[in-house]
């Protein structure tokens, strides 16, 4: 399909956006191609021209452009509500699993994306309800990973863990994390999780900090129905979706989870190799 709009959604915080995006609005128009900038970016350009929240922009847009982290990118990809709009992303952040296209790269593979020659990595979602009485509370999305954990109250949780209704075990832990292969570099690892590469069709469940030490990740196919029901009369559990939506549980909560219909495409140039990510994000190899 070919590019016609674009949309940009930045970080505001990050001083390089000043720097790269009145260049890219420019590169994009000599092209005769409309651009959309987010509220957040218009704010810092000082402008209103073209704004839109980052929920509305997915549904505008052929393309969009992530200038940022892997955070600035997860909160995209829940934008995106479903709609199969790719996403090239630019890291300007640190780690940047997610973000695998760097500042020099930009221009290049924005040349390829517009030539039909780009890349292109579709990442599985989790579809998620949290369920209280028999009534759905609320539904998410997430890229990365659901995660059930204590507040600052140092006490251990019963989780209750089944899988398309066969029960598996209830986990005595800090909490629990249960993360697509994108998430499994991210929370699911500082756990003790496994690296999973994107093409595994899996689930992880990863307990954090638990109490019986024969509780060890557990890697499932992600066609199975993941019900997790909080087990805590004494202390609030949170539920958290990619680390940055926050709801509150109560004891007997249940939250299940499945693979969502939809999946989140990021651009990606040709030389990109997974393994040579993992190598330089963690340092393989070196002393």
């Amino acid at each position: 399909m070919p590019i016609k709009r674009v949309g940009i959604i930045s970080k505001p915080k990050k001083t390089e956006i000043r720097e790269i995006v009145p260049s890219l609005l420019q590169w994009l128009r000599d092209r005769s191609i409309e651009v959309f900038i987010d509220k957040e970016t218009g704010s810092i350009m000082q402008t209103s021209e073209h704004c839109l929240t980052r929920n509305e922009m997915p549904g505008q847009v052929d393309l969009l452009i992530v200038l940022g982290g892997d955070g600035t990118l997860l909160a995209t990809a829940r934008a995106l509500n479903r709609k199969p709009v790719p996403i090239l992303a630019v890291n300007l952040g640190g780690l940047g699993f997610l973000t695998g296209v760097t500042r020099e790269e930009l221009y290049p593979t924005l040349e390829m994306v517009l030539a039909g020659t780009h890349g292109s990595d579709p990442r599985v979602q989790i579809e998620g309800e949290l369920i209280r009485a028999d009534e759905v509370i609320t539904s998410f999305l997430a890229l990365n990973d659901v995660v059930l954990n204590k507040g600052a109250i140092a006490r251990i949780f019963d989780f209750e863990l089944r899988v398309d209704d066969q029960f598996v075990s209830t986990y005595k832990s800090d909490g629990l994390i249960v993360s697509t292969p994108t998430g499994s570099t991210a929370y699911s690892l500082a756990a003790g999780g496994p690296i999973v590469t994107p093409a595994v069709q899996a689930f992880i469940v990863t307990p954090i900090c638990a109490h019986t030490l024969t509780h060890r990740p557990l890697v499932l196919p992600d066609t199975v129905k993941i019900e997790v029901t909080v087990k805590s009369q004494r202390e609030a559990a949170y539920l958290t979706v990619d680390g940055q939506v926050g709801i509150t549980t109560r004891s007997e909560d249940l939250v299940r989870l499945r693979k969502a219909c939809s999946c989140v495409e990021l651009v990606q140039p040709p030389s990109t190799q997974y393994f040579e990510i993992l190598q330089e994000k963690l340092k393989w190899g070196e002393r």
